[in-house]
């Protein structure tokens, strides 16, 4: 049997840390969403978090982090680890001043970026805007730390290390249920004959968990980072053609994550003159969108990009194509039976796990079918969007960001009256689709030399047989197989079983089912 690959142990225990962390996240929101419901607190809670994870997006989250990991993996090939920890205290330097400065701008501008009609909540009532203010003014705290920690995470994975930086955001997790089961409730939870002490803080109390997590996150990475020698260096040193690298990626990247993050923006935007719970609606059914998205397209994109960037260093151009090509197959053959299966089960699922009554519980069933027909989409895009990043290229996933944001507000504008919240969800699905199909098209476009060559070397059938049209088509059938199994069954047993119980049933059945189509992809996984 062949070796696992290092690219595949990487995608695996990222995958792993990532599922725990999403269970995690989805504890978290559940016990949140049976204590505060479709409720105009929680709408307030979700509005307050854009405009500071639109400052975390911005400064680390994504737009150095992918920026980072690419010209520390260069110097590293060319010089050593040393030189590469110097070029990252520079930029970390430099982005922690600008962090603390948009957010006391932020904080000092918030009424005006919550009450303009382009802001994030104008249909509230202005009770609802103040909460939001103060809220949001106490999520900058932790945006400081949390960015932070993100630039922490990306010197740590150009350093092929992902176990440590995948752990962080389970803890970041555990402390926003601290905050939810014992800083905001009035009455303490129960467990067994123990009863959990209760600060009665409310929405106040989600957001000092925020902020409890956010240290955990960070602390977290320290003892990883002494591990792999960084020490910390002062100075902006600006000039230094390692750092000039980064900051040149900087200006279009930044851009690409602020039209990303003003889809979110746009959306609650929208949203906002919605009935009473929409907002909620789309957060959650965007939550639960994000654990195959995450699984699937965040954990192999994140253990992707160092090896891409190692690949274009050591000008590796057919190892490139064919690494891109495999992950291609492996994305497709997930993604699709992942889309259609889940939003087969979904109901049980749902009413179980959010106990809304009847109306909300179909609300959130087609605002989360909604978001999963862009799964594909959302997967792809991760791929894209590295393969251009691993090139130090920012300017061709900037314009894709455009086309991105460009198609949600057009199709949400056209969506949201016809179909309410799930417009919204399928403008979602619409926008991430058109931005990974512009990304792939482009990747195809620049280096069709490189994947003619490596297609030559190829046998015909082979490379027909693995294509990622043939795996398209087998996940699509073994898909259907499995939905059509789940609705049969749903007819002859699906009343006489506790839902949970069916669903859990129809779940494992489908995918049974759907597996033997792609087979030959599972296995690929393990040799990426």
């Amino acid at each position: 049997m062949k070796k696992i690959s290092r690219l595949s142990k990487a995608a695996i225990i990222v995958a792993v840390s990532f599922g725990v962390n999403k269970l995690v996240a989805i504890a978290r929101q559940l016990i949140i969403a049976r204590q505060f419901g479709l409720s105009s607190d929680l709408d307030v809670f979700n509005v307050a978090n854009n405009i500071p994870d639109l400052l975390y997006a911005l400064i680390s989250g994504g737009a150095l982090a992918v920026a980072i990991i690419p010209v520390m993996t260069e110097v590293m090939t060319r010089e050593d680890r040393d030189a590469a920890w110097r070029v990252f205290s520079n930029v970390a330097n430099i982005a922690f001043l600008v962090t603390v400065i948009l957010s006391v701008l932020v904080a000092v501008f918030a009424w005006p970026l919550v009450q303009h009609p382009l802001g994030i909540a104008p249909g509230f009532n202005l009770s609802q805007q103040a909460l939001v203010v103060r809220l949001m003014r106490m999520d900058l705290i932790g945006t400081i730390i949390f960015s932070m920690a993100g630039l922490l995470i990306a010197g740590l994975q150009a350093n092929q290390h992902f176990l440590i930086p995948a752990i962080g955001p389970i803890l970041y997790n555990f402390g926003q249920i601290f905050g939810a089961l014992v800083l905001a409730p009035e009455t303490g939870f129960s467990f067994g004959g123990m009863r959990l002490p209760a600060f009665g803080q409310g929405v106040d109390g989600l957001v000092y968990g925020v902020l409890i997590g956010s240290g955990l996150y960070f602390v977290i990475q320290i003892p990883a980072l002494i591990k792999h020698g960084f020490k910390w260096a002062p100075g902006l040193d600006y000039k230094d053609e390692d750092v000039r690298k980064i900051l040149r990626m900087l200006a279009p990247r930044v851009a690409s994550m602020f039209f990303y993050q003003l889809t979110f923006i746009a959306r609650d935007n929208l949203a906002s003159h919605l009935p009473l719970g929409s907002v909620t609606a789309l957060t959650y059914g965007w939550m639960i969108l994000q654990v195959p998205e995450t699984l699937i397209g965040t954990a192999i994109g994140t253990a992707l990009l160092p090896t891409l960037s190692e690949q274009i260093a050591k000008k590796e151009n057919a190892e490139f194509t064919r690494t891109i090509r495999n992950v291609s197959r492996v994305l497709t053959a997930l993604a699709i039976p992942s889309a259609i299966l889940l939003s087969v089960v979904l109901p049980p699922f749902l009413d179980f796990a959010f106990g809304f009554d009847a109306a909300g519980t179909d609300l959130m069933v087609w605002v989360t079918r909604a978001f999963l027909a862009g799964l594909l989409g959302h997967v792809f895009l991760e791929l894209g969007a590295r393969i251009f990043f691993a090139q130090q290229n920012a300017v061709i996933p900037l314009i894709g960001a455009g086309i991105n944001l460009a198609l949600y507000i057009l199709s949400g504008i056209l969506l949201d009256a016809p179909l309410q919240a799930s417009g919204l969800a399928l403008a979602d699905a619409i926008a991430f689709s058109g931005q990974a199909l512009f990304l792939m098209l482009m990747y195809k476009a620049r280096w069709k030399p490189a994947l003619d060559e490596t297609a030559q070397v190829e046998r015909p059938l082979r490379l027909s047989r693995n294509s990622v049209a043939n795996t398209f088509t087998r996940g699509l059938i073994g898909s259907l197989a499995g939905a059509a199994v789940v609705l049969l069954l749903g007819n002859v047993i699906g009343a006489a079983l506790h839902p949970l119980v069916f669903g859990t049933l129809a779940t494992a059945i489908s995918a049974a089912v759907a597996l033997p189509f792609i087979w030959r992809e599972m296995k690929l996984l393990l040799r990426l």
